[in-house]
């Protein structure tokens, strides 16, 4: 089970999509990787941004992308799509938080690339709020026993986890 004292920014995201899938992926059950929106999703991260620097792991957090401007740090984050836009700023949120409590002051940047679009992500006062719920709710889901029951999103259709909660 993951530790429950250090949310992951995986959890995050999941979390802004699916309750069962942070209890899922808590207990490392892993998404069907032959998923064809997972292969895509890792295809568009091993292909996108090549000259970036790419996959930075700093403890609980793997970052796709570090660059610098100026003298500013700036981290991306790469997702094949902005439907799941909330879910991706508050992992991005979650990353700027620990990098700032590592000492590290960073902004921000939600990559889309086949969309052609950027988002700039600074972390306010509000979002820290909203991760520190997050993280809270997060923790409270892990500790169930069972997993919370399904619910059908219109995230469902290309879920990784389709058969734990419909077969």
């Amino acid at each position: 089970m993951v530790n429950s004292m250090h949310p992951t920014g995986t959890l995050i995201w999941y979390y802004y999509i699916c309750s069962r899938e942070v209890w899922l992926m808590s207990r490392q059950l892993t998404p069907w990787q032959e998923n064809p929106f997972i292969e895509i999703g890792r295809l568009l991260s091993e292909e996108a941004y090549k000259r970036e620097r790419k996959e930075i792991h700093l403890e609980n957090i793997v970052i796709d992308l570090l660059k610098t401007e100026g003298e500013n740090v700036v981290i991306g984050e790469v997702k094949k799509s902005s439907r799941f836009e909330k879910s991706a700023r508050m992992q991005l949120a979650f990353y700027l938080w620990r990098l700032k409590q590592l000492g590290i002051e960073a902004t921000g940047q939600l990559l889309f690339p086949k969309e052609k679009k950027k988002i700039i992500v600074t972390l306010t006062k509000e979002l820290k709020a909203e991760l520190i719920e997050a993280q809270a709710q997060i923790k409270e889901i892990i500790k169930m026993e069972i997993p919370p029951p399904a619910q059908k999103t219109k995230f469902c259709s290309k879920c990784g986890y389709q058969e734990f909660c419909w077969s």
